[in-house]
């Protein structure tokens, strides 16, 4: 049983925020609007099989923002040191760096570019 079904990834700028994700973790999006809002999904080709579904979303309804939110975790596809090489120069900040959990890999967190605080994860260093 999946725990986590949907994220959502609040942006203030859907061009800026989509570049991020795509810099950072080679993810692609298909994008819409609806009813004057923004959404693009991940693209679940460019995620793992059977992971959980998500989106970034620019929208007045949604949540702004913030890095005080709940953390999600993304998979850091070809190791965490590569992911975070990846986070300054397109535009986020790390703010817990490459850490081990033992067993269980590694994980960072980093802030995205619209100043959400986001995990990363990897079983290789």
């Amino acid at each position: 049983m999946k725990v986590v079904t949907w994220f959502q990834v609040p942006a203030t700028d859907m061009d800026r925020a989509v570049k991020f994700y795509s810099t950072v973790l080679g993810a692609s999006f298909h994008r819409m609007e609806h009813g004057g809002d923004k959404h693009a999904f991940f693209a679940m080709d460019t995620l793992k099989s059977e992971c959980t579904g998500g989106e970034i979303v620019q929208s007045a309804k949604f949540r702004q923002p913030g890095q005080d939110g709940p953390a999600i975790y993304f998979d850091a596809p070809g190791g965490l040191k590569a992911v975070l090489e990846r986070v300054g120069p397109a535009g986020g900040k790390v703010v817990m760096p490459h850490t081990s959990i033992g067993e269980n890999g590694f994980i960072a967190l980093v802030l995205d570019t619209e100043g959400n605080r986001i995990g990363l994860h990897s079983m290789t260093a």
